[in-house]
């Protein structure tokens, strides 16, 4: 063989580089994990409160809901108003909207918002027992005694003067 000619020399072994490759696609396989992990925690860490948020709201408008259907509160000292209500009803569903804006402004011991839901067998014997029909507010003082019928959807202004009026 003749010195002058030189063998090329592999400048790292076939098995070297292969082991290089596989660490090198551990390596990244591991790091793409890692991301997918965090990409998961944040958007855990950021839908967990919002589905508790949703909860609470949606536990608190069923509890508020309980308590505007609790017709055994008229007559118990403290001047009511109770809409005879169909939830079908989109008139009935304006009037509530209309109630509830207007009674904003008073405390519950001034005055109290009830909603007599005539799909439910109470609502509907309440509202049979006063003979009203669905789209109509009963005004009852504190004594449970009614005092006035006021068939709706009303101006909002001239409902916020009647509940005034009723309350005052």
């Amino acid at each position: 063989m003749r010195d002058d000619v030189m063998k090329k020399k592999r400048s790292t072994p076939k098995r070297k580089k292969q082991a290089d490759d596989m660490a090198r696609a551990a390596t990244q396989a591991q790091q793409e994990s890692r991301r997918r992990f965090l990409r998961l925690l944040r958007t855990g860490a950021i839908a967990v409160p919002i589905v508790g948020i949703g909860g609470l709201f949606s536990v608190r408008a069923v509890q508020a809901t309980i308590h505007e259907n609790d017709l055994t509160r008229v007559g118990q000292g403290v001047p009511a108003i109770v809409q005879v209500h169909d939830p079908q009803c989109p008139l009935c569903q304006q009037l509530q909207r209309q109630t509830r804006k207007a009674m904003r402004g008073f405390e519950e011991d001034e005055g109290i918002f009830l909603v007599a839901n005539i799909a439910s067998a109470e609502g509907s014997a309440f509202a049979a027992r006063y003979g009203a029909p669905h789209v109509t507010l009963l005004l009852f003082d504190a004594r449970g005694r009614m005092q006035q019928v006021v068939r709706g959807p009303v101006q909002d202004d001239d409902l916020r003067a009647i509940i005034s009026e009723h309350l005052d």
